[in-house]
């Protein structure tokens, strides 16, 4: 199911971008955006095609389709050990949207979030979009381990917001329910927000346990958001479909009314939300054999990289990118041009602008493809030094 013979190389070439196939010269291999090279789960194209067989594609409620706020609150309550019901979840266009609109409830010009360092750039994206202030708090690049003396050091009255990633993007890290109740502890304290973006989790490996943010005490439920999305775990992110939630209802409705979720200013499309809906609901025998295809994909290419003397990088927890160190002595940028040009492989550099200060030094490699793609990318980029 997850082959070389299951991609189709022509498909990807005219509809992956975001530095995937469609925007690579002929000849490279693109390990670049976290987004799975394989199509979707069957059952997801079979769910789109029953809705609109009817040939009706009318306005859907404000807040999203009855299934998919049910659906989405039975899916963090069955596999994330959440509490939430259908009314603690509004539909969004994306994850990214979802951290957006968090970030522009949260903040006024001139507020301040402490984001994490190394992290994915939508977090600091966000933040300087709707005019806050971004402050960075260092991750243990082996451990994924927050620096708490630092991130308490960061707290001041302009401090509004801390936003985590968890599973770590790119680390792979997933934070413990011990840890996760130091945070609500640290925000309860000085009565900040938290955002918590919770897209990757499910793609967790070994059968590690995972707890959404808003879980895992009383006072992680006061003040915090969740967000979450499906392009990763089921492949579709050209459907812009995610969701937020929030376990204090009055605090989503009113979140919903000032994001202009009220009425047909913004909204989604209902195909989206249908596609979302019916991943969740049928498409979960199709996730487990991808997620222990990527387990043995992150098997290998941590096996591949600790042997090449070239990059060392630790096993992730979670998530299907790794975040190897370059031990050669170019920088994140220069490695990334060279194997682009000797090896033929696209990487993401990690550079500031990706993943912030913290992560010189590094490249993110994505490995959701075949194993006969991983392994040809991998050792393109070993053998052109």
């Amino acid at each position: 199911m997850f082959t070389n013979n299951d991609i189709n190389f022509e498909a990807l070439k005219r509809k992956a971008y975001n530095g995937r196939w469609a925007v690579q010269e002929e000849g490279i291999i693109p390990l670049t955006a976290a987004d799975p090279d394989f199509r979707m789960a069957p059952e997801i194209e079979q769910g789109i095609i029953e809705y609109i067989k009817d040939g009706y594609l009318s306005y859907g409620p404000f807040s999203g389709l009855p299934e998919f706020k049910k659906n989405v609150a039975k899916h963090f309550n069955s596999e994330k050990n959440g509490s939430f019901c259908a009314e603690n979840v509004l539909a969004v266009n994306s994850a990214a949207q979802g951290m957006y609109l968090v970030a522009k409830y949260t903040l006024n010009p001139g507020d301040e979030a402490i984001i994490l360092d190394p992290v994915d750039f939508l977090f600091k994206k966000s933040v300087e979009t709707v005019g806050g202030v971004i402050k960075l708090c260092p991750v243990d690049h082996k451990t994924g381990d927050i620096d708490f003396e630092k991130l308490v050091s960061l707290i001041n009255p302009k401090t509004k917001l801390i936003s985590i990633c968890n599973p770590h993007n790119p680390l792979g890290k997933v934070y413990s329910k011990e840890i996760l109740i130091k945070i609500s502890e640290i925000a309860s304290a000085h009565d900040l927000w938290i955002m918590s973006d919770e897209i990757w989790s499910d793609i967790i490996y070994d059968n590690k346990q995972f707890h959404t943010y808003s879980s895992v005490s009383d006072k992680a439920k006061n003040k915090s958001f969740t967000v979450y999305g499906f392009s990763k775990s089921f492949g579709i992110a050209g459907l812009r479909i995610g969701a937020v939630l929030c376990n204090d209802p009055e605090i989503l409705e009113d979140f919903t009314e000032k994001s202009n979720f009220n009425s047909t200013i913004e909204g989604v499309s209902t195909l989206s939300q249908i596609a979302g809906s019916v991943a969740i609901e049928n498409a979960e025998p199709w996730l487990k054999k991808f997620l222990a295809h990527l387990q043995n994909n992150r098997n290998l290419a941590y096996e591949i990289l600790n042997q090449s003397q070239i990059l060392t990088c630790n096993l992730p927890e979670a998530t299907f990118v790794i975040f190897p160190k370059i031990e050669n002595g170019l920088s994140s940028e220069e490695f990334t041009e060279y194997v682009l040009h000797h090896g033929k492989v696209a990487v993401v550099p990690g550079s500031e602008r990706w993943f912030g200060k913290g992560a010189e030094g590094h490249i993110r490699i994505c490995f959701s493809t075949s194993q006969e793609i991983l392994e040809e990318g991998l050792n393109r980029i070993i053998k052109c030094f």
